[in-house]
Order: C-alpha cells, then sequence, then structure tokens
C-alpha cells in the first residue's frame, strides 16, 4: 500500500515541481480554470502530452515558489507571471508553438447546464420548434413569456426566445426550463488569458496576428512618421522617399521657369 504524503511533504514535492519546469521552460500560458472539472482537466493533460505541462495549485504557493526560484538563481523574468495570479488560474509551460498549444486547450469544452445563481457567459436563445412535452408543462413557458402553441398533443415554441442575455445571473425558472428542454447552453474550458515568452507577456490575440498584420501595421506606422515629419518640417528617413519626390518635383518647376523666362 502506497504511503499517503504528510502536507509538508507534499509542499516540498509542488516547490521542486515548480522549480523543475523554471529551470527548464521559458514559455507559459496563463489559464482561467472556472467551472472545469478534475476529468477535464485530465483530457487536457493528455492532449498536451509531450511539450506541455499543465500545473494548478494554490496562487500563494505558486508566488512563493516564484519568488524563492528567483532568490537562487538570479532569475527574476519570472516574477512577472505572479502579478498574473488571480482568481482560479493554472500554467501552462510549453516547448511547443504557442498558438497550436492554445488552440489544443480550446478543444476540450464540456457543455454545462444553467444552474441556478451561475452568471451567464453567453446569451441564451431558445429555438422555435417542438418541445416534445406535454400541454401540463405550458406553465413554465407562460411565466418566461414564451409564446407557445399545442401541437399534436405537444407544446411548440412559436418563435425564438431570448431566454437569458451574457452577464445576467440565470434564475430558478430560466434553469428548469433549459433542464426540460435538455438544453445545456454553456461550455466551460482553460481560458488562455495572458501569454509569458522569455520575459516578454502579452494578450494572446497576438497570436493571431499574421505576417501580413505585422506588415501592414508596420507601414501604418511608417506613414505617420512620415506625416508628422513633414508637418514639423523635420527631415527623418521615414520622410526620405516623400522629400526626395517632393525635391525633384521642385527642382523640375523651377528648371521649367528657368527655360521659360530665357
Amino acid at each position: 500500500m502506497a504511503i499517503k504524503r504528510t502536507k509538508a511533504e507534499k509542499k516540498i514535492a509542488y516547490d521542486k515541481k515548480l522549480c523543475q519546469l523554471l529551470d527548464e521552460y521559458t514559455k507559459v500560458l496563463v489559464a482561467v480554470a472556472d467551472n472545469v472539472g478534475s476529468k477535464q482537466l485530465q483530457d487536457i493533460r493528455r492532449g498536451l502530452r509531450g511539450d506541455s505541462v499543465v500545473l494548478m495549485g494554490k496562487n500563494t504557493l505558486i508566488r512563493r515558489c516564484i519568488k524563492v526560484h528567483a532568490e537562487k538563481t538570479g532569475n527574476t523574468e519570472f516574477e512577472q507571471l505572479s502579478k498574473l495570479l488571480v482568481g482560479n488560474v493554472g500554467l501552462i509551460f510549453t516547448k511547443g508553438d504557442l498558438k497550436e498549444v492554445r488552440e489544443e486547450v480550446g478543444k476540450y469544452k464540456v457543455g454545462a447546464p444553467a444552474r441556478v445563481g451561475l452568471v451567464a457567459p453567453v446569451d441564451v436563445v431558445v429555438p422555435p420548434g417542438n418541445t416534445g412535452l406535454d400541454p401540463s408543462q405550458t406553465s413554465f413557458f407562460q411565466v418566461l413569456n414564451i409564446p407557445t402553441k399545442i401541437n399534436k398533443g405537444t407544446v411548440e415554441i412559436i418563435t425564438p426566445v431570448e431566454l437569458i442575455k451574457k452577464g445576467d445571473k440565470v434564475g430558478s425558472s430560466e434553469s428548469a426550463l433549459l433542464a426540460k428542454l435538455g438544453i445545456r447552453p454553456f461550455s466551460y474550458g482553460l481560458v488562455i488569458t495572458n501569454v509569458y515568452d522569455a520575459g516578454s507577456v502579452f494578450s494572446p490575440e497576438v497570436l493571431d496576428l499574421t505576417d501580413d498584420d505585422l506588415v501592414e501595421k508596420f507601414a501604418s506606422g511608417v506613414s505617420m512618421v512620415a506625416s508628422l515629419s513633414l508637418a514639423l518640417s523635420y527631415p527623418t528617413l521615414a520622410a526620405a522617399p516623400t522629400c526626395s519626390s517632393m525635391g525633384t518635383k521642385t527642382c523640375l518647376l523651377l528648371l521649367w521657369r528657368l527655360t521659360t523666362h530665357t
């Protein structure tokens, strides 16, 4: 029979594991784990097995480990992660492509019922059609002002109805109706909120930028610098092509005038 470790032994083992990860990895995804179950986490770990490690734990414990690691190694770059440890979050250490890892994590979303008191992460719309419920269940629909009719001995919803708006709390009537209709409107999984890469922290949206997007943004920036430079009559490399063109036109105009008046 396996010997059960004490709380102190577990903490020492956790410290050792986290310090090892900080030594081996330079890329980390910070993920919110609200409403994510243990089975779901196991599936995510299994899907990322090979070049990524998912680490969950108390924020205070992780912060302490990061601080101790910085004091031992002199590497303070990971201390930026401490500021991101807010709420129910986990860390995904990876040696793979950050965008591909984020996409893999996004595959493991699980449908969930609308439980009473939950804050809706999305709008919930009940579609029209036959519900399969008998006419005695019409009271649920009447309470929620959902237009219905009786068709072949069952309740049929006539038009789409926005039952719950994003950000609203789920009420008991809404929860009961969705359960009767077999609708699981919410889906939960790890949500990547921040990306750490070799000392830099940025939004996961940056991972969606393509080379064309970068070229377009760079060109836009150069254009703004050139416009400002011309307005201030201050020479810069960005404005050099325009200045050269304007200078050439000025010289040609001057030459034309001299030729015309001689």
